[in-house]
């Protein structure tokens, strides 16, 4: 009963979600629901000692990041140079590679800090003239965009800024950089298989006759391509953020050391700050905060003219996602804490390989849930220090255990009831039927690039 109690409560929340309700409303729900069912003299010190804490932790540690990363994206968007950078790209490959010319404007955005719902908005119009100039069925897109975006530059690719890749920093000590050499080899299998992958269907679709099609709705109006900026200075901000990233995440423990004491006159003690445990947030947040002010550098006029209604809607963005984010943490921290998730913890346990059973713990988590971010923070707060214990008895560097944990939770987290999945699909104006097929493919494929880099850490030993 109690096992059934923690799964009801799980398929509870994914249901909602499907169907399109607030996780930040019904994750409080379905977590008081099992504690409820579980010993109902608890559930109100559950939520207010429990739920509460665990929410508002994660906000404490993670939310600048969510804001830094809103109005970066916001801005880029805001100066043009977006535009200049898909336009650039698809001038260099060629228009005729679609596929692979919208793949790397997302891997340039997302890389460089961009939010991964800002670059679905930025770059769809442009994947759809890209797919009408060659003749594409337009049912293609969101799986493309999804290899783009929601792949390898997300948790893959050493240095990532992207939540995915920050939030393990702060259970295993590590940076942003953790296992740089299994990440490439990841990210080039995903890029390759994925890339291949949709050419073949595109092939198939024409040996068929299908062409782009007509009748689509939210079809993207042409957009004026005469205030461009040159491509050289629209990539600065996003080169600007790798190597701030980079360089930040040296100099900060060189500059306070292990440990960060701070006495100000109206505090009763000191600050005490273990650094290593926010050195990698510490250094993307410096780094985010470098773009933007690259950004306004070169663009001043353009942002300036409508930053207050841009960085509105950055801040209700960012906060919505955090605040999502936040509730599916403290929920997690619920479900932890209930009888029933023992079992499934010893379950999970009882996989013998600790790099295997992070991977299958924290897709699971990711899937269940619909969030790379949130299953991962679920699967993280739970079983972290027995991740840890079984790494460390197994002689497995931290940095290889983040670099799984983080592509694992970006692997089985886009089922259909996840966000970014239903915001890909509203917005290219398709259904779950006419395009889900693809990204399910790109979901499938990443979830095994995992295991893949798992083997070639035990066969080779790189990290």
């Amino acid at each position: 009963m109690s096992l059934f109690i923690a799964l009801l409560a799980l398929g509870f929340l994914m249901l909602v979600a499907y169907r399109g309700f607030s996780v930040i409303l019904f994750a409080p729900v379905a977590a008081l629901l099992a504690v409820l069912l579980t010993d109902p003299a608890a559930v109100l010190p559950v939520f207010s000692g429990l739920f509460m804490e665990k929410m508002v932790g994660f906000v404490k540690l993670y939310f600048p990041v969510f804001l830094l990363g809103a109005v970066f994206g916001k801005v880029i968007e805001m100066s043009g140079f977006s535009r200049s950078i898909v336009t650039a790209v698809i001038a260099l490959v060629g228009a005729r590679r679609a596929v692979l010319s919208i793949v790397l404007v997302c891997n340039l955005l997302t890389y460089g800090g961009v939010s991964l719902f800002v670059v679905v908005f930025a770059v769809y119009p442009f994947a759809a003239e890209a797919f009408r100039l060659s003749d594409i069925p337009k049912r293609l897109i969101p799986g493309t965009i999804a290899l783009g975006a929601f792949s390898y530059t997300m948790d893959a690719l050493p240095g990532t800024p992207q939540i995915q890749n920050i939030i393990p920093t702060t259970f295993f000590g590590t940076n942003t950089w953790a296992a740089p050499w299994l990440g490439l080899i990841g990210a080039a299998f995903i890029l390759v298989v994925g890339v291949t992958y949709l050419d073949r269907r595109i092939a198939s679709a024409k040996a068929k006759g299908e062409g782009y099609g007509t009748g689509h709705s939210n079809e993207p109006q042409v957009m004026d391509e005469a205030s461009r900026a040159h491509p050289a200075i629209a990539l600065l901000p996003l080169i600007v953020v790798g190597l701030s990233n980079l360089a930040f995440t040296a100099a900060i423990p060189r500059l306070y050391g292990a440990k960060a004491e701070t006495a100000l006159a109206g505090l009763d003690k000191p600050l005490v700050t273990t650094v290593s445990s926010v050195t990698a947030i510490w250094a993307v947040q410096l780094a985010l905060l470098a773009g933007i002010l690259t950004v306004l550098v070169f663009a001043w006029r353009p942002v300036a003219s409508g930053f207050a209604e841009g960085s509105r809607a950055a801040v209700a963005g960012s906060l919505l996602a955090a605040m999502n984010t936040a509730s599916e943490y403290g929920f997690g921290a619920v479900i932890a804490a209930l009888p029933g998730f023992l079992v499934i913890r010893d379950a999970l346990s009882a996989i013998p390989n600790p790099l295997v059973n992070a991977a299958v713990t924290v897709t699971a988590l990711a899937g269940i849930t619909g969030s790379a971010s949130g299953g991962m923070s679920i699967a993280l707060a739970a079983m972290s220090s027995t991740f840890i214990a079984a790494a460390q008895a197994a002689n497995i560097p931290l940095e290889v255990l983040h670099r799984v944990a983080a592509m694992a939770s970006g692997g089985m987290d886009t089922l259909p009831h996840n966000g970014a999945v239903i915001t890909l699909l509203s917005v290219t104006g398709l259904t779950h039927r006419q395009a889900y097929a693809d990204v399910f493919a790109i979901t499938v494929l990443k979830t095994a690039a995992v295991f893949l880099v798992i083997g070639v850490y035990y066969l080779t030993g790189i990290v």
